[in-house]
């Protein structure tokens, strides 16, 4: 869980979108708790955005989707609750088969 966090490329299941959002609202909601009182701390929130944006990314491979459909209000909800595209797709292989050997069809 939480391979190249900050990386776009690859593929998550939806328990760790689900946990990354969850980490992201928490940071958001206590830097914005001190934010009143130095609003630098506010630039702390950059790198959790990316990391949001890049897990949200990956999700959306995970569901044979490109990344930019994650710009379409409320699509979390698809993005946490759609079972990922079995198998390799054209993004990666199957998040959830990391320990299982993946065999790709050879036509010849």
């Amino acid at each position: 869980m939480f391979k190249a966090p900050f990386s776009f490329n690859g593929r998550i299941e939806r328990a760790e979108y689900i946990l990354s959002f969850v980490i992201y609202i928490v940071i958001l909601v206590t830097v914005s708790s001190f934010n009143e009182e130095n609003p630098i701390l506010g630039l702390i929130i950059i790198p959790f955005i990316w990391f949001l944006w890049a897990q949200g990314a990956k999700r959306c491979h995970d569901i044979d989707r490109s990344g930019w459909y994650q710009i379409i209000p409320f699509y979390f909800f698809v993005l946490a609750f759609t079972k990922g595209h079995p198998g390799r797709n054209r993004f990666d292989k199957d998040a959830s088969s990391e320990t299982i050997p993946d065999v790709l069809d050879t036509h010849e």
